[in-house]
């Protein structure tokens, strides 16, 4: 299974760190956000993974060149303006092929085993989404979870983690270099009855500002850094 990771953010509430590094390669525990996804990607057995960028695009380009070769190949893909979410997906969707493929939130944390998500097979949903228990940032949360099927209704509700297995189909409708999020097009297939999921309890951290930046460092500092999360 190919992957593709989420790196085109500004990182706004991440500044001044964000100024002068993308979002991707701000350091936690001594390691890039970046760097602990392509480790655990390769760990589960993905050989192919295309991350796009808008903001510091060569300061991310330099990061990977000088990374050390591994059998993990890295393509770019730099959007002169942010495509948001969806649009970075369909803006490769040529790279990415017609199978099912993993997808990541560049700016997240998160110590699940990747393995399982790679040999997921869709079927007839057009998604299978990780989901979290809420934090403390977001208490209403995205989606209802039940009977491993993810829907719009229900209660309890539950955050996505941004961690998913899509397919292309999912953003068929939207035009290369064309802009447009993810999230309506998830709450549609979900309310379609065409998305799978499931709870995952352990650490997580969506590192969007210096706040939870600082609240992953503790974790990681009190010594529960899995392996290379």
């Amino acid at each position: 299974m190919k992957a593709m990771i989420l790196a085109a953010g500004r990182g706004e509430r991440l500044r001044p760190l964000t100024d002068r590094l993308p979002k991707t390669l701000v350091e936690a525990g001594g390691r890039t956000l970046l760097d602990r996804h392509l480790d655990r990607l390769e760990a589960a057995g993905v050989r192919e993974v295309v991350i796009n960028v808008a903001h510091l695009g060569e300061a991310l380009r330099a990061h990977l060149d000088a990374r050390p070769r591994t059998a993990l190949q890295i393509a770019l893909s730099v959007e002169a303006e942010a495509l948001e979410t969806a649009g970075g997906i369909a803006n490769v969707r040529d790279r990415l092929g017609s199978a099912p493929f993993l997808l990541l939130n560049g700016d997240v944390y998160c110590a699940m085993e990747l393995a399982g998500l790679c040999a997921r097979r869709l079927s007839e949903d057009l998604a299978h989404l990780v989901l979290v228990p809420n934090p403390a940032h977001r208490p209403g949360g995205d989606f209802s979870l039940a009977e491993s099927r993810v829907g719009m209704q229900a209660r309890p509700r539950y955050t996505y983690a941004g961690i998913a297995v899509l397919s292309p189909q999912l953003v068929a409708g939207i035009r290369a270099g064309e802009r447009a999020p993810l999230a309506p097009l998830l709450h549609a297939a979900a309310a379609e009855g065409r998305v799978s999921g499931e709870l995952y309890a352990g650490p997580w951290f969506d590192v969007g500002t210096a706040e939870r930046l600082a609240a992953l460092e503790a974790h990681l500092a009190s010594g529960h850094d899995h392996g290379k999360t």
